[in-house]
């Protein structure tokens, strides 16, 4: 029995040394991919997963939503090629699969219809107007609120600039017909003092600057979050070393809080540039029939009364698809703009 258990008990020796050898090379390569990571600042992707899994589990049903209902419909933009006919089959799916394929006419009769050449110019017009007029102001009001010393004011201001934002369009278009309309207090006023009424809400003219002075008052004082969040990252040790240096209020906005705002601007203006051709849908299909597709059509509702209310769904789709390409040309220039600006944007380079 000894001579016979000597060689099993060598014979496990040597298993035993053996695992531990090729443990000892398992760890010795797991340390020199680790080091070697280390030394190019890189790590893999299984060690990048297996420390971030907790945070991809938690984004997981976000990143589901969005692929369920923005990336997913986009494969709907095939009937933009078809003259499709919702009615051939209660499924939406089989109704792609069964509608003719036309090509590129759709394509061909938008480019040749001039009402859609009006939303465009439409489009754009009410753009820049609100570029130019809209997008300074939350910046304006920002800056004001936060020079204001009194906590109480401050919050008061805050409140009553946030308020409009959570009416609905309805209610602030009805806001507005009681003060502009034709019959309204402005028009009233006039009246009793002998002079002709006004109505604004009907007027064609006015239109785009009324569709302006809306979105101000209803989201203004909503823009100013992202500015004021910004602003309280501000150090206040860098106005007071302006202060030292002699700089005045206007100095230190000018020098301080206007640079710790740059970043954010630029990222809003982009985004922004890249939302041109989207204007307000509510908003402007509500007081379209006041004034006429004219002045009012833009591209959203364009595409709704194409689309919806006459059922030509493949040349909705094309004017959308068109709109959706676009858009996203002017998100990749702008950010280019940004990048050239020294501005990250919204990726960096």
């Amino acid at each position: 029995m000894s001579h016979s258990t000597v060689p099993r008990s060598r014979a496990e020796a040597h298993d035993r040394a053996d695992r531990t050898s090729t443990a000892s090379d398992g760890t010795t390569k797991t340390r020199k991919k680790a080091s070697r990571g280390k030394r190019t600042g890189k790590l893999s992707l299984r060690l990048r997963f297996r420390r971030d899994r907790v945070l991809l589990l938690m984004t997981l049903p976000a990143i589901l939503l969005l692929l369920l209902f923005n990336y997913l419909p986009i494969l709907g933009n095939i009937v933009a090629f078809q003259d499709y006919d919702p009615y051939v089959s209660d499924n939406g799916i089989v109704s792609m699969l069964h509608s003719p394929w036309v090509g590129l006419e759709n394509f061909q009769r938008i480019f040749a219809d001039s009402a859609f050449w009006n939303a465009v110019q439409n489009t754009l017009v009410l753009f820049s107007l609100q570029l130019v007029l809209f997008f300074p102001l939350p910046i304006a009001l920002a800056l004001l609120i936060n020079s204001v010393v009194r906590p109480r004011v401050r919050a008061l201001s805050q409140a009553i600039m946030y308020l409009p934002h959570f009416f609905s369009w309805v209610l602030v278009i009805a806001v507005f017909q009681q003060l502009f309309g034709g019959a309204g207090v402005l028009s009233q006023l006039l009246r009793q003092h002998g002079y002709d009424g006004l109505d604004i809400m009907t007027d064609p003219s006015t239109f785009k600057f009324l569709v302006t002075a809306e979105s101000v008052w209803k989201d203004a004082g909503w823009g100013i979050i992202v500015f004021l969040a910004a602003l309280a990252s501000v150090s206040p040790d860098l106005y007071e070393a302006a202060a030292m240096d002699g700089a005045g209020r206007w100095r230190r906005m000018w020098h301080v809080t206007l640079p710790a705002l740059r970043p954010v601007i630029a990222l809003l203006l982009v985004l922004r540039v890249g939302d041109a051709l989207t204007v307000g849908f509510e908003q402007i299909l509500l007081q379209r029939d006041a004034v006429g597709p004219g002045a009012a059509e833009v591209l959203d509702t364009f595409v709704w009364w194409n689309g919806v209310r006459n059922q030509d769904f493949g040349y909705a789709a094309a004017a959308g698809l068109i709109k959706g390409v676009v858009s996203l040309g002017l998100v990749l220039a702008a950010n280019k703009v940004a990048h050239l600006m020294g501005e990250q944007g919204v990726y960096k380079k």
